[in-house]
C-alpha cells in the first residue's frame, strides 16, 4: 500500500474488524517494524490505543516520564506539565501504582492526557472517543474540538461515522489487510457501509 498523509491533516481510518486498521497505525507509529518497504514519519509521534507503548509494570509517574521521553522532552518539561497530566487524567490518587492494576479506561485517560499535555506532532488515535467513560469521552471531544488540534497531523480510527464525518477532510477505506481507497470521507465511508450490508 501506499499512503501520504500532509502535515497538520486528519484522515480518517475505516474498515471492519480485522482488516489492519491497528496493525497499520502501530506500523505509521513504529510499534511495529515493517517486513518490506518504508514508513517516513517527520515529527514527533503519538499512538493513543488503551495504553500502547506504555509499560504495564511501571507506575502513572513512570510512564509520564517515559513517554515524554519518548516525545522529546527534558526532565523539567515533564517536571513543568507532570501535575497536570495526572489532573486531566483524573489519576490523582494512583501516581504511583502500576498501571497493570488500571482499568482500560484508566490507562485510556493516562496516554490521551499525555498526547495532549506533552504535545505530539502526529496523533493516531486508535478508537479514542470509545473509551472511558461518558465524562471523559466528553472531555476528550472538547480537547480535539479547542486549538489543541490545529497544526497536529491525526490520523483517526473510529467506527463511528459522525466522528469521522465531523473532523476528517479525507478518510482511507481498508478490506482484508488492503488499501482500497484514499480520498474523499463520504466515498470512503459509503464503502466502508456498503461492506457491513
Amino acid at each position: 500500500m501506499s499512503l501520504e498523509i500532509k502535515k497538520g491533516e486528519c484522515i480518517g481510518l475505516l474498515g471492519r474488524n480485522g482488516c489492519g486498521k491497528s496493525t497499520l497505525v502501530k506500523l505509521l507509529a513504529g510499534v511495529y517494524p515493517t517486513d518490506t518497504g518504508y514508513v517516513n514519519i517527520q515529527g514527533s509521534t503519538m499512538l493513543m490505543n488503551l495504553g500502547v507503548g506504555m509499560s504495564h509494570e511501571l507506575t502513572a509517574r513512570e510512564n509520564v516520564y517515559v513517554s515524554g521521553s519518548v516525545l522529546g522532552l527534558k526532565i523539567k518539561e515533564i517536571d513543568a506539565i507532570f501535575d497536570e497530566i495526572i489532573s486531566f487524567a483524573e489519576l490523582e490518587g494512583f501516581v504511583d501504582t502500576k498501571i497493570k492494576f488500571f482499568s482500560s479506561g484508566m490507562v485510556a485517560r493516562l496516554g490521551f492526557s499525555i498526547a495532549v499535555k506533552a504535545g505530539a506532532d502526529i496523533m493516531f488515535l486508535d478508537e479514542i472517543f470509545a473509551v472511558g467513560d461518558a465524562k471523559f469521552q466528553e472531555k476528550a471531544v472538547k480537547v480535539f474540538e479547542s486549538s489543541w488540534i490545529q497544526g497536529r497531523t491525526v490520523v483517526l480510527v473510529s467506527h463511528s461515522m459522525d466522528v469521522i464525518r465531523k473532523y476528517c477532510n479525507r478518510a482511507a477505506f481498508m478490506k482484508k489487510g488492503e488499501l482500497v481507497f484514499v480520498g474523499e470521507t463520504e466515498q470512503a465511508i459509503d464503502l466502508y457501509m456498503k461492506d457491513n450490508k
